[in-house]
């Protein structure tokens, strides 16, 4: 289970950063936020102890600890921030140059 867990992550980080290196900008608020998810899933695993018990639940003797799920809210509300920014920003790109590719859009320092 851990490698599965770990193997997702590892996807999803790839998935995000070749996502945020294209040149459409649509497709890079989309890595954005993909890598925003693989972070959350990062901080949620590393929350376990020994691998056994997720950090969210408890049993008997093991205490879940609080500090990877104040982190995984943190990192939510950052991300939705950045992503809202993000498309804000796409917003006003593609209503000045009626386009989202980043090697048609010129004279961004007027």
């Amino acid at each position: 289970m851990e490698l599965l867990t770990a193997v997702s992550i590892g996807l999803l980080f790839a998935t995000g950063i070749f996502q945020l290196l294209r040149r459409n900008v649509i497709r890079s608020a989309m890595g954005l936020m993909i890598l925003a998810n693989g972070v959350n899933l990062f901080l949620l695993t590393t929350g376990a102890y020994d691998g056994t018990s997720a950090a969210y639940t408890t049993e008997a003797g093991v205490h879940s600890d609080a500090l990877p799920q104040a982190l995984i809210l943190t990192a939510i509300v950052i991300s939705m921030g950045g992503t809202a920014f993000v498309l804000s920003m796409l917003y006003i790109i593609s209503a000045r140059y009626q386009t989202a590719d980043m090697d048609e859009v010129d004279n961004l320092k007027h």
